[in-house]
């Protein structure tokens, strides 16, 4: 079946303007300023001229407008998901099954560090510190200032690898898996 494409073309040039009806069951446009506001009831509808029931009326809906949409469920303002605290465990969670909640103990504290390890590190850090400042405020890169950044940084390494623990060297005792 042939399709006139100019009778086509002419129905669209002389509807130009013009509003479509709506489809049947459509409700009315509404300005963007009413959306917040309860639909007003349909014609059809069964309930029109009474009064609904408390239980039946619609919550007050919220202004809309915002560029924030929430998923099914979720409402706005203070209930988002960085809203949502977990209870606290007790102890009626637990089946006779369960164990219980794991605490782990309280680590030990690190050990203090003795003085060759502390100016190990100043080395480390503060030679190349040292030298970002003096290339940053300019100052003459003299033998002395770069023997002492130079040489700091590499005589701390080599203090700090020399100190290392060698670790444990039995690595093949099959004796030494997972403990529970």
């Amino acid at each position: 079946m042939p399709v006139d494409e100019e009778a086509a073309w002419a129905a669209i040039v002389a509807g130009y303007g013009e509003e479509p009806p709506d489809p049947p069951g459509a409700r009315p446009f509404r300005p963007i300023e009413n959306l917040a506001l309860p639909d007003p009831p349909d014609a059809d509808d069964e309930r029109s001229g009474r009064e609904q029931p408390e239980a039946d009326r619609p919550a007050p809906a919220t202004p809309l407008g915002s560029s924030v949409s929430f998923a099914p469920g979720v409402g706005p303002a203070g209930a988002g998901p960085r809203d949502y605290t977990l209870r606290e465990p007790s102890d009626d969670d637990f089946d006779e099954d369960d164990e219980g909640h794991f605490v782990p103990p309280e680590p030990p504290p690190l050990p203090e560090a003795d003085t060759t390890a502390k100016f190990a590190w100043l080395g480390v850090v503060g030679g190349p510190v040292l030298l970002l400042v003096a290339v940053l405020l300019g100052w003459d890169m003299t033998w002395w200032l770069t023997t002492l950044c130079v040489g700091g940084f590499l005589g701390g390494v080599a203090t700090l690898v020399a100190r290392m623990n060698p670790g444990d060297d039995e690595d093949d005792d099959p004796g030494r898996g997972a403990v529970v």
